[in-house]
């Protein structure tokens, strides 16, 4: 009999499941509470689609290494699909400086550092499109999860056997052998498994950073600025970071993230005039932004609620549920600075795959999931945990004038400026070693627990400042005091905020 498989949700993490599971010969039933598309034109799609289901659907985006390999190997006509509708690939040599290219010889690996990036919405409608031809899997649009099909056995584990809700405004029951609840961060079914008893533990705490996109076009005529130049466009001034993501079909997005604590900043950028002023003010996007290469297609677009939360669906070796299977940011979100959220999406959704083929007893199944959510996305989240700990400790530290920054935190500092950074813009070996970490295609710090590796920072960092001078980008912008003069905003309010909490504290 052919197992049935529900999932919730037809967003990134949806599809990815859809799209892992279909080679499977499964019964598969993408349940989605938005509408159908309304059109396959990139431009149309990116003005009118309504994703009230997905909130950061026209953030920036960009698929990470893993995940275009998971794509190649699974499924290379969606790959090529994507490529036809003006998505992009961005090489590993794209990532090198102006230095590094100059002597650059390619190694046969670095075919698997290339990212995909375009428009979410361009990237969603295409791979939508592409599931809707795989004939063992149907999308269902405006249909609404109400709530899950469960009973509790003595033991106090839920059975999960489908779901209730509306289809197009009439109720709705299904039933399955697996529910995959990819509904995203708001999704309310996992909250109701929590409600009815389960033992899912969670934790949970802010990224302390907020979001800012605007998106952009090339004018007729004119091209995509030199990604090598200096200062390159993406930095990270302390009171903000910025990257510029290249798009489909002549599109490009801009990113900002401002502290939680830059209370002053955060609040005006929201405004079009000033979020492209700033980019105005750093020399890295400038080039891309200004009136002779493009004009703005969108408002800014803010995106909050950034925080780190892991569940865990077994707990004390016991399942907290059975036929039920979270993934995407129901189970396990990150500040998205790194773009892993699609990668988490597919490789839990390939892992899931893996643990249904190999065991039918859905307890069994519960554990191998857990176990291969913790083997394969745990020390990505924990590395980004701790990098946005050190961030805003940072920032905090920036708006206290005077601020005294204990020796640790000077020597750590030291060895990721002074020391990694210079190693990977001087040494094409170590910083393709780097990015395979950064791509999810080994542990986030393998690369530097590698005698050798470890041995070429330390070579860098020994040198000094002098020696390494060459390798040492540009100021990637103005300090905070200049930046706040020259957008007209007070550089002292929350300076003043911040110096007050801090004697307070002590």
């Amino acid at each position: 009999m052919t197992e049935k498989v529900l999932v919730i949700g037809a967003g990134i993490g949806g599809l990815c499941t859809a799209l892992m599971l279909a080679p499977s010969g499964r019964e598969i039933v993408l349940l989605e509470r938005d509408g159908p598309l309304e059109t396959a034109d990139p431009d149309e799609l990116f003005r009118s689609w309504k994703r009230n289901g997905v909130a950061h659907v026209r953030q920036s985006h960009a698929f990470l290494a893993r995940l275009r390999s998971i794509m190649k190997q699974e499924h290379p006509a969606l790959l090529d699909q994507l490529l036809a509708n003006g998505v992009r690939e961005l090489p590993f040599e794209m990532m090198l400086t102006q230095a590094q290219q100059q002597s650059y010889r390619a190694a046969a690996t670095d075919e698997e550092l290339t990212i995909v990036t375009s428009r979410r919405t361009t990237l969603e409608m295409t791979m939508r499109r592409y599931v809707e031809t795989l004939s063992n899997v149907e999308l269902r649009c405006g249909f609404k999860v109400r709530r899950l099909l469960t009973r509790k056995d003595d033991d106090g584990v839920i059975d999960v056997r489908g779901v209730a809700g509306e289809w197009n405004g009439e109720p709705a029951t299904l039933h399955a052998d697996v529910v995959v609840d990819a509904s995203g961060k708001g999704g309310s079914s996992i909250r109701q498994l929590m409600d009815e008893g389960a033992r899912i533990h969670e934790e949970s705490e802010s990224a302390g950073i907020l979001y800012f996109t605007r998106h952009y076009r090339l004018l007729p005529g004119q091209g995509e600025p030199d990604r090598h130049a200096n200062p390159p466009a993406s930095g990270d001034l302390g009171y903000l970071k910025f990257g510029i993501f290249p798009g489909d079909n002549g599109n490009f997005s801009v990113t900002i993230a401002i502290p939680e604590v830059e209370s002053v900043l955060r609040q005006a950028i929201a405004d079009p005039e000033i979020f492209h002023a700033v980019t105005l003010q750093l020399p890295g996007l400038q080039p891309w932004t200004n009136a002779t290469r493009a004009e703005p297609t969108s408002r800014v677009i803010g995106m909050g609620d950034l925080v780190s939360r892991w569940r865990d669906l077994v707990v004390d070796g016991k399942a907290a549920a059975r036929g039920y299977f979270a993934l995407g940011d129901t189970l396990v979100r990150t500040n998205p600075l790194y773009g892993r959220g699609c990668s988490f999406a597919a490789v839990s959704a390939q892992a899931l795959r893996q643990v249904l083929d190999a065991d039918a007893d859905p307890t069994a199944r519960a554990l191998a999931f857990h176990q291969a959510i913790h083997t394969e996305l745990l020390p990505y989240y924990l590395n980004q945990r701790q990098q946005d700990r050190s961030a805003i400790k940072r920032a905090r530290r920036a708006l206290v004038p005077n601020a005294r920054t204990p020796f640790k935190a000077r020597m750590t500092t030291s060895f990721v400026e002074d020391g990694i950074r210079i190693a990977l813009r001087s040494d094409v070996r170590l910083m393709r070693e780097a990015m395979r970490g950064f791509h999810m295609l080994e542990h986030p710090d393998q690369w530097l627990r590698k005698p050798r590796n470890l041995a070429g920072v330390l070579y860098y960092w020994a040198r000094g400042k002098r020696l390494n001078a060459a390798a040492y980008p540009p100021e990637p912008g103005p300090g905070r005091e200049a930046m706040m003069h020259a957008l007209g905003l007070d550089h002292r309010a929350d300076m003043d905020l911040a110096t007050r909490e801090t004697t307070l504290a002590a």
